[in-house]
């Protein structure tokens, strides 16, 4: 059975930091690119942050780059999400979704990920 699983949301106060992790399991974690998402409330489900599932550079929206980190921990089938400086606008729903490398599509497009968490709440307080 294929899962992802986030953790580590929270509430922070404004210019405080978390560390997202998520969890997967089910498939073969290398060939597959994971992202991060978040929903606002009121607003669409926007793309963050990518890696591949083997580790290497990550790639950034403009809303997060500088502020926020990626990384993937292949042997525990962990990608994280260091977020600091955090401001209100970061508050939402982060999800983690899989997505098999080597397919055409834009990776950040919600509808191109095949496997998908249940998110971790977010809350930033000014």
């Amino acid at each position: 059975e294929v899962q992802l699983v986030e953790s580590g949301g929270g509430l922070v106060q404004a210019g405080g930091s978390l560390r997202l992790a998520c969890a997967a399991s089910g498939f073969s974690f290398d060939e597959y690119n994971i992202a991060w998402f978040r929903q606002a409330p009121g607003k669409e489900r926007e793309a963050i942050s990518r890696i591949s599932g083997s580790g290497g550079a990550g790639s950034y929206a403009d809303s997060v780059r500088g502020r926020f980190t990626i990384s993937s921990d292949s042997a525990k089938k962990t990608v994280y999400l260091q977020m600091t400086r955090l401001n209100a606008e970061d508050t939402g729903r982060y999800y983690c979704a899989a997505r098999g490398k080597g397919l055409y599509g834009s990776p950040w497009d919600s509808l191109e990920y095949e496997y998908w968490g249940q998110g971790t709440r977010v809350t930033v307080s000014s």
